[in-house]
C-alpha cells in the first residue's frame, strides 16, 4: 500500500532525499525546457537530483509518495538580481552604518529563507555592502546551518571611488568601514587585483557597477562610470579563473562598453538603446531587467521620504527601462529573470512576473526567464532551472495554472529543495 506524503502536514523533512528515494506526483508538470505542459507524472528523485520523469504509475510499495496530483509542479524559480545579506533599502543614506555585521548575518538568514518560502531555490546574490557576507551566507546555506536557495555570490561590488557601489550622501569627513569599500578600483590593473581578492575569499563571479546608480546619492544612471579598460580587466581574470561577469548599467554608454568588455549579463539596462540591445543579441549577453521595482519605489519612496534626488532618477528610468525591455523581448534577447530584491522586501520576487507578460512576454516566456534563461546566465543549466533526469529536485506547486494567470506565481503552495519538502 503507498504511503503518500501530503506537504498540508509538512514544515520540514531535512536530509528525507538523501535518506530515500523520493517519488513526486505532479497533476500537471510545467516543463520549461520543451514548452509544455504534461498530465500526471511522476518524478523519481534519488540523492536529491531527478532520476527519472515519466507517466504516472504506482511507485513500489512502501516508497515516499509526495502526492502533488492536485498541483501545477514547475522547477523551483531563480532570481538572478537578489541582495540578500544586507538591510533593505530605506530613506536613510547613512542606514548601512547603522548594522554590524553580526546583525546582517541574521538578516541575511531571514532574508534567505522568505526567498526560499516565495520558490525561489536558487539565486544570484549581486552583492552586499559588508564584503563576503553574501559569500557566509552562502556557505551556512550549503552547511545546512540555515534554510536558504542555492546562492551564487559575488563577495563585494567592483566600483570607483564615490561611485554606485558605495555607499554615498554622507558627510565629508565621515570614515566608511574597510569592508564597506572592499572592491573600489581605481585603473585597470587595480581592478584586475580586487577581482583576484575577490575569487579568493570566495565570490563564485563578479558584479561591476559600470555606471552610477538611482539609489546612490551623488550619482547618475545614464553616466559611465567604470572605464571600459577596467571591466575589460575584470572580465580576463574571471575566463581565467573560468568565472564570469555581470555588470550594473543603467545608462546606454555605459551597457555597450560593459557588452564589447565582455560581461555575460547586463542588469537594469534601464536606458538601453537600440544598438544596445543588438550588442546584446549578437554576444549572446543577457539582460537582468527589474522592471517591478520603478513602481514600488515611486510608492513607498514617495511614502517614507526618500530623498527627491532618488525619486527623480527613479522617474527618470522607469518607463524607459519598461519601453525597453519590451523592445529587448522583440528583439530575441535573452532576458533572465532578476528583481534587485531589497530595494523592496524579500519574499516579494514573484511580483514582477506580471510585468514582463505585460510588457510583451508570454507567461511561458516569463517562466522560462526564470528557469532555464536564469540557469543558462549563472552558468548551471545542468544543476537547476528544469526537472529533466541529473537536475537537482528543486520544484514548486501552485494550486491554479500559472500559465493562465501568471500572478499564481506569487502565491506558492508548496516548496521542494534537493528532494527535500521545505514549505
Amino acid at each position: 500500500m503507498l504511503r503518500p506524503l501530503l506537504l498540508l502536514a509538512v514544515v520540514t523533512l531535512p536530509g528525507l532525499a538523501q535518506a530515500q528515494t523520493v517519488y513526486v506526483r505532479a497533476g500537471h508538470l510545467i516543463d520549461p525546457e520543451q514548452g509544455q505542459v504534461l498530465p500526471d507524472r511522476l518524478i523519481r528523485v534519488e540523492n536529491g537530483r531527478v532520476a527519472d520523469v515519466g507517466a504516472f504509475s504506482p511507485p513500489p510499495p512502501g516508497a515516499t509518495l509526495i502526492d502533488w496530483s492536485a498541483y501545477w509542479v514547475l522547477p523551483g524559480l531563480i532570481d538572478t538580481h537578489v541582495h540578500l545579506a544586507d538591510i533593505e533599502q530605506s530613506a536613510n543614506v547613512a542606514e548601512p552604518l547603522l548594522h554590524s555585521n553580526a546583525e546582517i548575518a541574521y538578516v541575511g538568514a531571514r532574508n534567505a529563507r522568505r526567498t526560499l518560502m516565495a520558490g525561489f531555490t536558487s539565486v544570484h546574490d549581486v552583492g552586499s555592502f559588508r564584503a563576503f557576507a553574501d559569500v557566509e551566507l552562502r556557505n551556512a546555506v550549503e552547511r545546512g546551518d540555515v534554510p536558504g536557495p542555492r546562492i551564487s555570490a559575488v563577495g563585494a561590488y567592483i566600483t570607483v571611488p564615490g561611485g554606485g557601489g558605495e555607499v554615498t550622501g554622507l558627510s565629508p569627513d565621515v570614515t566608511i568601514p574597510a569592508d564597506m569599500r572592499a572592491g573600489v578600483v581605481t585603473d585597470a590593473a587595480d581592478t584586475a587585483r580586487k577581482v583576484t581578492m575577490l575569487f579568493q575569499y570566495g565570490a563564485d563571479s563578479i558584479k561591476l557597477i559600470a555606471t552610477g546608480a538611482v539609489l546612490a546619492a551623488g550619482t547618475e544612471p545614464g553616466q559611465q562610470e567604470l572605464s571600459e579598460e577596467q571591466m575589460r580587466a575584470a572580465v580576463e581574470v574571471a575566463r581565467a579563473r573560468g568565472s564570469w561577469v555581470t555588470a550594473h548599467a543603467h545608462g546606454a554608454a555605459g551597457i555597450k562598453a560593459a557588452l564589447r568588455a565582455g560581461v555575460r549579463g547586463i542588469e537594469h539596462a534601464s536606458l538601453i538603446d537600440d544598438e544596445g540591445i543588438a550588442l546584446a543579441k549578437a554576444r549572446g549577453a543577457f539582460l537582468s531587467m527589474d522592471i517591478y521595482d520603478g513602481d514600488f519605489i515611486a510608492e513607498v519612496g514617495k511614502r517614507d521620504g526618500w530623498s527627491a534626488e532618488i525619486l527623480r532618477k527613479n522617474d527618470d528610468t522607469t518607463e524607459a527601462q519598461r519601453q525597453g525591455f519590451a523592445r529587448a523581448v522583440k528583439a530575441g534577447v535573452k532576458l533572465a529573470y532578476g528583481t534587485d530584491a531589497g530595494v523592496y522586501p524579500h519574499g516579494l520576487n514573484a511580483r514582477q512576473f506580471k510585468y514582463m507578460v505585460r510588457y510583451g512576454m508570454t507567461p511561458m516566456q516569463a517562466i522560462r526567464s526564470a528557469t532555464t534563461v536564469a540557469a543558462e546566465m549563472m552558468g548551471r543549466s545542468k544543476d537547476v532551472g528544469a526537472l529533466s533526469p541529473g537536475h537537482w529536485a528543486d520544484m514548486i506547486a501552485l494550486s491554479r495554472n500559472p500559465l493562465e494567470d501568471v500572478t499564481t506565481l506569487e502565491r506558492v503552495e508548496h516548496v521542494i529543495k534537493g528532494g527535500d519538502p521545505v514549505k
